[in-house]
């Protein structure tokens, strides 16, 4: 079906290879609580803001930043807002931030034991 209508089954449309990404990441979070050292709430939690932030990629991003066969903007933006690379510093803060917090209440905590 897909043949008929596109031509192709697969054409490497950035809107079809970040749904692949954003499939991937969200598959390799469920199955990261089969790996020992990454199991934990801080490292999930972690790993979810990553994958929300593939799927915000695959709608904003694709759609009003590349060109494509599913993209509206058609790569017409005139640069990246400078918002996203705030977003991006802002998450990466707060994620250092999250993880010093962590290793501090982990040192604590065995500590009181």
């Amino acid at each position: 079906m897909g043949q008929r209508s596109w031509g192709r089954y697969w054409g490497w449309d950035p809107k079809e290879t970040w749904a692949l990404i954003t499939v991937v990441i969200y598959s390799f979070i469920v199955h990261m609580r089969l790996i020992p050292p990454l199991k934990g709430v801080f490292n999930y939690n972690m790993a979810s803001i990553l994958g929300f932030a593939s799927v915000l990629m695959t709608y904003f991003g694709v759609n009003y930043y590349l060109s494509g066969l599913h993209s509206y903007g058609k790569g017409s933006a005139d640069g990246v807002n400078p918002a996203v690379p705030i977003t991006f510093i802002l998450f990466g803060v707060l994620m250092v931030w999250a993880y010093i917090k962590e290793t501090k209440f982990e040192k604590e905590k065995c500590r009181l034991r």
